[in-house]
């Protein structure tokens, strides 16, 4: 009974893989790639056939061997499909190839010679390669890309299934379990089960599309590692079993002392881990970097944002110190003149530079922006570095500082907006095309943020000078405003100086103008805010009389209306914007009197102020008429109505215009009443 399971259950298994050679020989014949997938069916079906013929005999053995290798060349050529092979994943596949050739030269010593401890050695090779093998599948599927794990997905699973259970037999083999010969009946039913995961699984080969990275060949050589050395210490044990002596705590005590030795050498070294880590991306991998993971951890550092994070140009010399593991850097700005100055030093050993050691450093500046290049100094101090390197004038402090390994060109738009410098790492190493070229890159990357930055700096200032520029506009014309009175105060001093009430009246004015241009110096301070408005309940009597004081002198100014009126305002600022308004109105009359009649109709207040001067067009209103610096007076700053304006909409007010060329103009100012405001605030309570 037990012979025909096993018979017709390894029967079924190389069946069904007959099969699926057979459905794959004609897209084998077309595609060469298709080719290693059929005879790695091919091979299967055969070992299925020769475990149903005798699966005791040692040529079966040897079909195991060959069908593993076929599809463990199968998992190599996935993975390095579309891309260039790392070294470590050659290590990883050659490490798993070189268990199953120890496993054939076993099998080979057993059929000539039969010994009880090469079977054992044999058993714990194939529990090796199996646990190898499940390794690399998890490897090829973990790193598929992500379009692809759908198609892929059945094949790996199949794998799976045939390497698990291979890995439990021959564990239960190696271990003299009960329930080992069932094991080895059924296989061939368990191998038969993968077939229909394969079929699924090639209806799109030509999707299966896998992308190694350095973690996933880091981690399989991790995982085989590991695999080896219970392999290693189960075949020594099996071989050293007969001696009599006992050999695992002095293997033990070996391999803890090496680890031991081993973690006190690299842990307090910064320069024993560049130097294992130098070795290992040397040898291991095909590049010295995983660019994803750089380029990520690059811009994440530029791109940091939030109170506590650290200002641009340290974070700039910080993501390139992160690359190259340098101790720390330093970043050379431009001072506007034939100088570099150091805008951070980021754990620069040393002192670092003094104030003198990049002075008249232009030259160096110009040239490092039209070459471009990375400068590796310690080339240019053992006289080894190229003839572009030497004619770059490179200051001396850097070349005399024995800590200072490269400087980087920051450029932008060909234009250079710094130069990272970079200090060496305790383990120094020449530096070559590969690190050029990602630090050029970043240099780039980085070069944009430090331009924006420096952008953005300079619309701050510029945005400063603005708003300086604007203060000054209007008071400007608050000082044309006063000179004009002071002048009218001067002439009629001449006629009127010995009239007492004159006199009073000079005085006043000169202390209301000492006071008026004391608060104009103090708007144009540097610090200020401009005007806060007190905005609350007032009679516009008061306001509207000052302003026409101030103004009327020897023209005729008419107050019409009910002034008794109170109205939601600031009263400086609506005297203000009312003075500027009537002395356009005084302008543009030449000679004819000017009315300002208050208006109310429960709602808003209104103060209109009429002349009957040559008026606007309607171009000049829309267009014009609001805008600093236009106006239509000889000599005019263009600035009263944009003010006035500006006063009364901070006041939640607004101005209208109504003129005609020829027939004059009349301002209408239109403010909250204090009535109708209280009673909407009652409604609201």
């Amino acid at each position: 009974m037990d012979a025909l399971i096993t018979f017709w259950s390894h029967a079924l298994a190389a069946a069904c893989f007959a099969a699926l050679m057979i459905w794959r020989l004609g897209e084998a014949a077309r595609q060469p790639a298709q080719r290693l997938l059929a005879g790695a069916f091919a091979l299967t079906a055969c070992w299925a056939w020769l475990g149903a013929m005798g699966s005791g005999e040692p040529i079966f053995g040897f079909a195991e061997t060959a069908r593993n290798l076929l599809w463990i060349s199968l998992l190599y050529s996935l993975s390095a499909a579309g891309e260039e092979r790392e070294h470590g994943l050659k290590l990883v596949y050659g490490a798993v190839a070189a268990v199953i050739g120890l496993q054939l030269i076993g099998d080979t010593l057993q059929l000539f010679s039969p010994s009880g401890t090469i079977a054992q050695t044999g058993l714990v090779l194939r529990v090796t390669t199996a646990a190898g093998a499940l390794i690399l599948v998890h490897n090829v599927y973990g790193q598929a890309a992500p379009a692809s794990r759908s198609h892929i997905r059945f094949a790996m699973l199949g794998l799976a299934l045939i390497w698990i259970y291979d890995l439990n037999l021959y564990t239960s083999i190696y271990l003299e379990a009960a329930g080992a010969p069932g094991l080895l009946e059924w296989r061939g039913i368990v191998v038969a089960l993968a077939a229909p995961l394969f079929a699924l699984a090639t209806r799109k080969q030509g999707a299966w599309r896998v992308r190694p990275s350095r973690a996933a060949t880091f981690q399989s050589l991790s995982l085989l590692a590991i695999c080896a050395y219970f392999a290693l210490m189960a075949i020594l044990t099996t071989a050293l079993r007969g001696t009599g002596v006992d050999w695992s705590s002095t293997l033990m005590i070996g391999a803890l002392a090496v680890m031991t030795v081993g973690a006190m050498v690299l842990i307090p070294s910064a320069r024993a881990r560049g130097w294992v880590k130098l070795k290992l991306a040397k040898h291991l991998f095909e590049h010295r970097y995983d660019y994803r993971t750089e380029w990520l951890r690059f811009t994440q550092t530029l791109g940091l944002a939030g109170p506590e994070a650290p200002p641009l140009s340290e974070r700039i010399v910080r993501a390139f110190a992160d690359i190259v593991d340098a101790p720390g850097a330093m970043l050379l700005v431009s001072d506007g003149g034939r100088s570099l100055s150091v805008a951070t030093a980021s754990e620069w050993p040393g002192s670092g530079p003094g104030p003198d050691a990049f002075a008249d450093s232009i030259d160096f500046w110009t040239a490092l922006e039209a070459s471009g290049r990375v400068v590796e100094f310690a080339g240019l101090r053992g006289g080894w570095a190229g003839a572009e390197d030497k004619t770059l004038g490179v200051p001396q402090w850097l070349l005399d500082e024995p800590k200072s390994w490269a400087a980087i060109p920051l450029l932008h738009h060909q234009r250079l907006v710094g130069v990272v410098v970079l200090s060496a790492p305790d383990y120094r190493r020449q530096l070559d095309w590969e690190d050029f070229d990602l630090l050029r890159t970043a240099g780039n990357q980085a070069a944009s943020s430090l331009a924006e930055a420096l952008s953005q700096e300079a619309l701050g200032e510029a945005q400063r000078f603005e708003e300086f520029n604007r203060r000054f506009a209007f008071i400007l014309h608050d000082i044309k405003n006063l000179v004009s009175q002071l002048s009218l105060v001067a002439r009629n001093a001449e006629r009127h100086a010995d009239n007492p009430e004159f006199r009073a009246d000079m005085v006043a004015t000169l202390q209301s103008s000492v006071g008026k241009m004391k608060e104009l110096l103090t708007r144009l301070a540097p610090h200020a805010t401009g005007r806060v408005q007190r905005i609350e309940p007032q009679p516009l009597r008061p306001i509207l009389t000052n302003a026409i004081a101030g103004k009327r002198r020897d023209r005729e100014v008419t107050l019409l209306g009910d002034a008794s009126i109170s109205a939601l305002v600031d009263s400086n600022a609506l005297e203000q914007a009312v003075g500027h308004l009537l002395q356009n109105a005084l302008d543009a009359s030449s000679g004819e009197p000017v009315a300002v009649r208050v208006g109310c109709d429960g709602i808003s207040v209104s103060i209109a102020i009429t002349d009957k001067g040559v008026g606007m067009d309607g171009d000049f209103i829309r267009n014009r008429l609001f805008q600093p610096f236009a106006s239509t007076k000889p000599g005019g700053f263009g600035i009263g109505a944009f003010e006035a304006r500006s006063l009364i909409t901070a006041m939640d007010g607004r101005i209208s215009v109504d003129s005609r060329p020829g027939r004059g103009t009349t301002f209408t100012i239109l403010l909250p009443a204090a009535l109708a405001a209280a009673q909407q605030q009652r409604k609201i309570a």
